[in-house]
């Protein structure tokens, strides 16, 4: 046997060890899947306790992992990672008991003498497909929300934050066997492997061109799922907005993660009114954000990988070969993936940038004179996972929620959404299917199990069947009026 086909042979054995893992882990999920469904409220809450106390246990090594995967400052990492996760057990554990709690709803006058109610059952074996861009956020998050409901898990998370995904392997199964949660490893072969299987949810947090690959994958077991996709967040700064506030906000939610975020403004509309004052205090905040050169700035990290460097160069120099302008920044270095902020005017329909959600550090910059203009402007893409506004205008503000649509907006402000608990996040259509975070995301992995029972000998139903004679007719009749 030749050199290349001992090599091909052993990948396929490798290969086929990894699928056999795969499905013996799967298994032993499905075979212990009903103990877990029967856990208690009491006894959920102590998984959630034993995460939180994790968390804290390696905080200073998630901080370092995140470093090592893409220089993200632990500060960064304390709001973006640390306190999310944190804030989401304590919320979950506060307020599982209501969740868990049968809830009864109200019987039809047709049926009296029945009672009806409401019991979340958990889904059984599900799957989450992580994102790399806030690889412990959006990886423990839905694991909250799957272990409160009830859930066995197997979790996958990006291959492009090793350090990270190592971690939180280690963390896992320091917490729970492998049949009930297990986190395994490795590239896009692997979460081919995992798509074969019939879960009974899978949770995905990604791209919308990755989401429907899983969905179509899902469909194969008709299997339910939750797609947290992503998207052109727009935002609208008009002429009443608060400019010294809204270019701060703007600022710090846009560049957090180097652009890296599902939920980033990812370009701004600004009334020309206001637009040249709001251009310099968005450069004015940069500087005081990173400094004069963020390339020696340790609160400024890097794009994750080169191919995403590279990726969002890219836009830029089409951007700019298309007619747009550099307003701010613009400088690069390839060999450590770094891309200074950048803001655009001019970008033309035709660009990369203006056609494709950035997740990168580039902010394109548009004036409008008239609200309808900006509206007109959203509307002509997809729908958005969040819409930001800036005004004081209660009639501008509500003229632009009614004309528009988007999985979740702030007034004067952007992206702390996410961090309330008590509100759905997710997008719609394009940008993601289902909602995640607290009640929300129990439900996602939850069957909502509608349950009739009847105790009393009488039924009204009991008085209606066959033979059909008119009498019977009658009550029929009556009950179609007026029940």
């Amino acid at each position: 046997m030749n050199t290349v086909s001992t090599q091909s042979a052993a990948k396929q054995n490798v290969e086929n060890d990894g699928r056999k893992d795969i499905e013996r882990i799967f298994n032993l999920q499905k075979a212990n899947q009903q103990n877990v469904a029967n856990s208690t409220c009491r006894e959920r809450k102590q998984k959630l306790d034993s995460l939180f106390k994790i968390i804290l246990k390696y905080r200073k090594e998630i901080q370092e992992s995140l470093y090592k995967d893409f220089r993200k400052h632990p500060s960064e990492v304390d709001i973006g990672e640390i306190y999310p996760m944190t804030a989401d057990i304590k919320h979950t554990k506060s307020h599982l008991s209501k969740w868990m709690r049968p809830r009864k709803v109200a019987t039809p006058m047709a049926q009296m003498g029945t009672s009806s109610y409401i019991h979340y059952e958990p889904k059984g074996v599900v799957l989450i497909i992580s994102p790399w861009n806030f690889p412990f956020n959006l990886t423990i998050g839905p694991v909250i929300s799957a272990i409160a409901a009830g859930n066995c898990i197997i979790i996958k998370p990006s291959e492009h934050t090793p350090n990270a995904s190592a971690l939180m392997k280690k963390m896992i199964s320091e917490l729970f066997d492998e049949n009930e949660i297990a986190l395994i490893e490795g590239d896009v072969t692997v979460s081919t492997e995992l798509l074969k299987l019939p879960f009974n949810h899978i949770f995905f947090t990604g791209a919308p061109e990755i989401g429907k690959v899983v969905m179509k994958a899902a469909a194969e077991n008709l299997a339910s799922v939750t797609l947290e996709l992503g998207g052109k967040s727009p935002t609208i700064v008009d002429e009443t907005a608060n400019l010294k506030i809204a270019a701060q906000r703007i600022a710090f939610g846009k560049w957090l993660n180097n652009g890296q975020v599902c939920i980033a403004p990812d370009y701004v509309l600004v009334h020309e009114s206001v637009a040249k004052q709001f251009m310099e205090l968005i450069k004015a905040t940069l500087k005081t954000f990173y400094g004069e050169d963020p390339s020696t700035s340790d609160s400024y990290n890097r794009i994750v990988n080169h191919k995403h460097y590279q990726r969002v160069e890219g836009y830029l120099q089409d951007a700019l070969e298309k007619g747009a302008t550099i307003a701010h920044g613009g400088k690069t270095d390839g060999a450590q993936d770094f891309i200074e902020p950048t803001v655009m005017m001019n970008v033309p329909d035709n660009a990369a940038l203006w056609g494709k959600e950035v997740f990168g550090p580039i902010l394109p910059f548009f004036t409008y004179s008239d609200l309808q203009e900006a509206i007109d402007k959203i509307n002509s893409k997809e729908k958005p996972l969040a819409l930001y506004i800036y005004s004081t205008n209660k009639k501008s503000v509500n003229r632009i929620i009614n004309n528009t649509r988007a999985g979740g907006t702030c007034v004067n402000q952007n992206g702390i959404h996410f961090f309330n608990n008590n509100l759905p996040f997710g997008g719609s259509n394009n940008s993601g299917i289902g909602k995640g975070n607290g009640f929300y995301g129990f439900e996602a992995f939850s069957n909502p199990r509608g349950v009739l029972k009847q105790w009393s000998p009488f039924n009204g139903l009991d008085g209606m069947t066959p033979p059909y004679t008119a009498s019977k007719q009658k009550l029929i009749d009556l009950t179609i009026k007026w029940f």
